[in-house]
Parts: structure tokens; sequence; C-alpha cells
């Protein structure tokens, strides 16, 4: 697995955009890509209508790509995602539930944080932090956050977890929509108007 990580160093942007989803990983390999395809039709396919000066400096602007992606790559080359915690991480890790089990958001939120500086990757962190984002009301980051752990890698042995939060979210947007929708409806068009409000706000109720 190790040497399937540094084949990725073949294509400009890889690095990072198949280690880690990097969109501009993603931008730097389609411009490489580019690159590549316009110095090959200009080579072989439109040799005629193309000077060969300009070809061949599209095959060095190509090649000065290529050297410094791979040389900026091996410098901040990702590391590869830890599989489990160190000592520390998980130290943090029971202090943070811990305080959400005691309902300490502040502590526990905190704490999840300061865990997610040092292991990004961590899902069962990035789990916790969405159900805590969602219990203190944060509706809009909780959705955002289970979304996000959901479409990454270290999210797929949580995923029946996620979809449970992200339904608990809808359901807790649920009532503040309708509440919402009441506020805009007329109380005042008329004796029979105002008792159909009446009556739908009770439903609601």
């Amino acid at each position: 697995m190790g040497f399937a990580r540094y084949l990725t160093l073949v294509w400009p942007g890889m690095p990072w955009l198949w280690l880690r989803g990097s969109f501009a990983g993603l931008l730097l390999a389609l411009a490489f890509a580019l690159a590549v395809d316009v110095a090959v039709f200009t080579t072989w396919i439109w040799s005629e209508l193309i000077d060969f000066r300009l070809s061949l400096a599209l095959w060095t602007a190509t090649s000065v790509i290529w050297l410094f992606a791979t040389a900026s790559a091996l410098t901040g080359f990702p590391p590869p995602i830890p599989k489990g915690r160190d000592a520390a991480v998980d130290t943090l890790f029971v202090k943070a539930r811990d305080a959400y089990l005691a309902r300490d958001w502040l502590a526990a939120e905190t704490t999840l944080r300061s865990m997610l500086e040092l292991s990004p990757t961590d899902g069962e962190a990035q789990l916790l932090l969405g159900t805590l984002l969602r219990r203190v009301g944060r509706l809009d980051e909780a959705a955002t956050a289970l979304e996000t752990l959901s479409r990454s890698d270290v999210g797929a042995p949580w995923l029946a977890s996620i979809a449970r939060e992200l339904e608990r979210v809808a359901a807790a947007r649920r009532p503040a929509a309708a509440a919402s929708e009441l506020a805009t409806l007329p109380l005042t068009r008329g004796h029979g108007d105002a008792s159909q409000t009446a009556s739908v706000q009770e439903r609601a109720a």
C-alpha cells in the first residue's frame, strides 16, 4: 500500500486529490491533463498548422509543470491516514465523551475540536461533534459536518449512525419550518378566515 501511495506522484495534483480529496489537487490534475492534451495535439495531429517552436515550447512548459508539481508534492506529501489513535488523542476523546454525557456542551465541543486538530481524520470524533451540534440546536452546522463525514473514507464505518443523526436533524428542522409558515398566515381577514387560521394553528400544535 505504501508503494501505491507514491505512485500518485506520477501525475501532478494526484497525491492530494486521491489521498485527501483536495479540490486544489483536482484543479492541478485537470490543468496538467489539459497541458498534455494540447501538447499532443500540436505535435502529432495539428503538426501542419502549429509551428514546431510553439510545439516545443508547449512540451517544455508541460515538463516544467510536472517537475514543479512533483517537487512540491515530495516536500509536502500527505502522510498516511492513521489507523488508530495515539494515547494523547485517545485521552482527549474520553474527556470529550465524558463531557458530552455530562451535558457540558462547551467543554465537549472544545475538547473535540482540539482532538480533531491533532487527528483530523478521526471519524468517531467527527460523528460525536455532529451529534453535539444537533443537540445544542446548531442544525446547519450539524448537517454540514455529518454530510461531509458521510462522503469521506473515515465515515464508512459510521454510515448507519450518520444517517440516523441526519434524520434527527431533519426532524428538528420541521417544527421550526411549521412555526415559520404559521407566522405568515393572515390573522385578521374576517371572522371566517380567523376561525380557519386558529383551527390550523391548533392542529399544528
